[in-house]
């Protein structure tokens, strides 16, 4: 592959999440990689065993924000900062960011679901969550109440019935907005 045609595949992980740190990452392919698909679809097992294939034989660079930083600079700013880190990491390639906005980075191309179409973006969509789970995991014996090591921060009912009785941790995103705790014209 020429070195001005690399194509570079940008994904995030955790954009959703209740609690925990955004992770995105940009990967570019040095070879084929059977089994890429949206990390989503794949089993825990299946995403482990290729983010160790991808990290053998891909360029990659994955990135982190933390709940403090969504919270003080705003999901967008930190998404917008995470592409721009990226661009700059790789410089000359073709860039895809999985999604339909660029967060007014320039020079970056988007596809909606390109994490399912675009092994490359795939390839970072792997990356991305691995690296989030992983932290989640790590993270979930210091807050045994919330379970993060099954949801990963996710709004799950069980991880919002667990804020509902013990309020929020370190790590929870305290800008993000639940609505079923929001008061109603009712109460």
């Amino acid at each position: 592959m020429d070195d001005l045609n690399r194509l570079c595949g940008i994904d995030e992980a955790g954009r959703g999440a209740l609690a925990g740190d955004l992770y995105m990452a940009g990967c570019i392919l040095k070879v084929p990689i059977i089994g890429l698909d949206d990390s989503k679809k794949l089993s825990e097992k299946k995403r482990e065993k290729l983010y160790d294939e991808i990290v053998k034989n891909s360029e990659f660079l994955v990135l982190n924000f933390s709940n403090l930083q969504i919270d003080e600079l705003g999901l967008s700013k930190c998404l917008k900062m995470g592409l721009e880190a990226i661009k700059s990491h790789f410089k000359e390639c073709d860039f895809i960011f999985d999604g339909n906005t660029n967060f007014g980075v320039s020079g970056l191309k988007t596809l909606i679901k390109a994490d399912a179409q675009i092994p490359a973006v795939s390839a970072a969509s792997v990356l991305a969550k691995v690296s989030r789970d992983r932290a989640m995991k790590a993270l979930s014996p210091l807050y045994p109440n919330y379970g993060f090591e099954k949801h990963k921060g996710y709004g799950t009912k069980f991880h919002t019935d667990m804020i509902a009785k013990f309020g929020q941790c370190e790590i929870h995103r305290k800008s993000f907005v639940l609505k079923c705790f929001e008061p109603t014209l009712f109460d």
